[in-house]
């Protein structure tokens, strides 16, 4: 998350390039939208599973990082792929992750929907319903959230490849375990892995590759893979010290 706002800031002020970052995470860490209460959070269970925890500097509800990619593109605010308010880019932006989705033999399509990006009553991202999503069969298949700054935006994403979605039931809290399983329940009617759509696993890279070529022909873009600059990995030294290392962030709500 530091990397991510260290690179905002950087391309804000001109001094880097429109970026499109792809990562995943290790050890698995539940990561907190911007505004979303820490009190959501199981802190025994996060701690008893082995995972880690964050608060994004983008909005949206919770999301356990495992078996994914993620991505983030992190654009100047006059950037054309990232003008208009938030469902307008999003629903741009969408088209680059549908192409991608379709290059891997997904059967993806676009829908508009209830917004519920910021509602209180759900704690996971997934579960959520929301704008634009990218679905298969009724099912979504990716999560994302913005951070809109003057400076220029940050749109981060999930894309699960494998593994068990409920997973993330585990890491928050419920009522009781009866409204835990059946938030698990309505998890799998209402999100799905691209292994589960395709019938085999895909690689990470495999799926790092077609989101490149979906962003490209999709939008017009030619990429150039890109190492972070002394400036860039210094500030977000900073931002882990400062910030994102510190309860103050992680808990401030």
């Amino acid at each position: 998350m530091a990397v991510d706002e260290a690179i905002l800031e950087h391309v804000g002020c001109g001094d880097s390039r429109p970026t499109l970052r792809l990562y995943a995470w290790k050890p698995p860490c539940l990561s907190l939208g911007h505004a979303q209460p820490f009190a959501d959070v199981d802190v025994t269970a996060l701690q008893a599973n082995g995972w880690e925890v964050v608060r994004r500097p983008t909005g949206g509800r919770a999301i356990l990082h495992t078996d994914e990619l993620t991505y983030a593109v992190i654009a100047p605010a006059d950037d054309p792929h990232v003008a208009g308010d938030v469902l307008e880019s999003y629903h741009h932006l969408a088209r680059a992750l549908l192409a991608a989705l379709v290059s891997l033999g997904a059967p993806v399509e676009m829908k508009a929907g209830k917004d519920a990006r910021h509602g209180a009553a759900n704690p996971v991202c997934f579960e959520a319903p929301s704008t634009y999503e990218i679905t298969v069969n009724g099912k979504k298949l990716i999560g994302s959230a913005q951070a809109r700054r003057k400076i220029g935006v940050l749109q981060h994403g999930s894309l699960p490849l494998t593994g068990d979605l409920t997973r993330i039931t585990r890491a928050l809290v419920f009522p009781d375990e009866a409204t835990r399983a059946a938030a698990a329940k309505r998890l799998l009617a209402r999100a799905t892995t691209v292994e589960s759509v395709l019938g085999q696993e895909i690689a990470w890279e495999t799926a790092a590759q077609a989101l490149i070529r979906g962003f490209e022909s999709a939008l017009g873009i030619n990429f150039e893979r890109g190492r972070l600059s002394p400036s860039e990995n210094s500030r977000a030294d900073e931002l882990v010290e400062k910030k994102y290392a510190h309860v103050s962030w992680t808990e401030r709500i």
